[in-house]
């Protein structure tokens, strides 16, 4: 994170990146490991002893919680207390939680300090990475009970929704909330994890992943339609389609950055392998020659995109630093062995129904669906009671000093 009275060239978090990061199932950007701060130095002037030392170890207790967890971020084995001192991904969002309205309460009484604004929007970026790590843990698939193929469970997979939606609307909060309390300048030479298009894409990315989970329970419904299918199949393809238009302009030299963009690219590949397999299946519900060769259209071009995404997917887990893809679960296991065999299927029976001419050599356009699935609405925290306390009286020993 960054520090109260510098800039961010001069404070920004530290992000470990090590040669190889595990199972990936969530793209989690590194960890920004906060820097040390004396506020006591800084603060002491300003405001009362004791205010400095709450913030000072509300800060302190992050930054060793952060430099514990860093290591461990993406490891597949399922967080619950490590061998320093406890430290989980729980407790550091605990801690966060505890320091941002001490941090904002000071905010209210300096509103000058735009680097006590860069230090929320840290802040915020650390709450949603974390987020992004908890979920990335949800949905390793596990070897089961029985003794079958490793699988994620349905409870992990709702549970997911509930915290990719969290760390969107952490994302959503830092874009629209605390980014415009930037001056342009600041903004203009914040690290390229914190720019704007950045955050939008790791938004957009939450928001494209929930929809991916709800797509596979849906599948896993015998409750579901098709038409249902296709719209959250469709929508996935809005999202990540978004969250590339928004980084790839962006220039993330460093590894994690470019990682990201591929991260981005594959599951962007995947989602039209989706949006093609239903929309091909309803097109061929019709009773025209025109609506069963747009179907074949749509079913080839969903068999081209799987096969591409698996070259996307090959290429973001050979990237800096390493990953590995985990066992196929959900959407994409069932897509896997279902869109090779009925794109295969469907060809065959309209090829030997319809001349060649008939088939459509372009794959139709997509259906355009409204974004369904919103960030939380995550608001800021309220002003800190104690802190509030203590400004009062130090506001009323300095007017007794300035009567005296």
């Amino acid at each position: 994170m960054g520090c109260l009275v510098s800039t961010p060239k001069d404070t920004g978090g530290n992000r470990r990146r090590p040669a190889n990061i595990g199972d990936v199932s969530v793209f989690v950007p590194g960890l920004r490991i906060p820097k040390p701060v004396d506020f006591s130095q800084s603060l002491g002037d300003h405001l009362a002893k004791s205010l400095v030392e709450r913030l000072s170890a509300l800060r302190t207790r992050i930054v060793v919680m952060a430099g514990q967890e860093a290591p461990t971020i993406t490891r597949t084995r399922r967080k619950s207390a490590t061998q320093h001192g406890g430290s989980t991904l729980g407790d550091l969002l605990q801690a966060l939680e505890d320091y941002l309205p001490v941090l904002l309460d000071w905010l209210k009484m300096e509103t000058a300090m735009y680097s006590a604004w860069y230090e929320v929007l840290s802040v915020l970026h650390l709450m949603a990475t974390l987020s992004l790590s908890q979920a990335n843990l949800l949905l390793l698939p596990r070897t089961s009970i029985d003794g079958y193929q490793p699988k994620v469970s349905e409870e992990n997979r709702r549970s997911s929704v509930d915290v990719f939606l969290k760390a969107a609307g952490y994302l959503d909060c830092a874009v629209r909330h605390v980014l415009p309390q930037l001056p342009n300048e600041l903004r203009r030479n914040l690290p390229v994890d914190l720019a704007e298009g950045v955050l939008r894409a790791l938004c957009l990315q939450a928001l494209g992943q929930g929809v991916d989970i709800q797509l596979g329970l849906a599948i896993d419904s015998t409750k579901a339609t098709l038409a249902v299918k296709r719209r959250l199949a469709c929508e996935m393809v809005k999202y990540w389609q978004q969250a590339q238009d928004n980084i790839m302009n962006l220039p993330l030299a460093n590894g994690w950055g470019e990682k990201h963009r591929l991260f981005v690219k594959w599951k962007y590949i995947e989602a039209k392998a989706a949006a093609y397999y239903y929309h091909g299946l309803i097109l061929d519900e019709g009773n025209t020659e025109k609506s069963h060769g747009m179907a074949v259209a749509a079913l080839q071009a969903a068999d081209e995109y799987l096969k591409e995404s698996k070259k996307a997917c090959e290429a973001f887990h050979a990237s800096i630093p390493v990953s590995r893809n985990p066992p196929l679960w959900g959407t994409m296991k069932y897509l896997s062995e279902k869109i090779p065999k009925d794109t295969s299927s469907k060809v065959r029976i309209n090829r030997d129904l319809y001349s060649h001419e008939k088939i459509m050599e372009t794959a139709p356009t997509l259906p355009d669906f409204a974004l369904a699935l919103k960030p939380d609405e995550y608001q800021l925290p309220l002003v800190d009671a104690s802190w509030n306390e203590e400004a009062t009286k130090k506001g009323h020993l300095s007017s007794n000093k300035s009567r005296g």
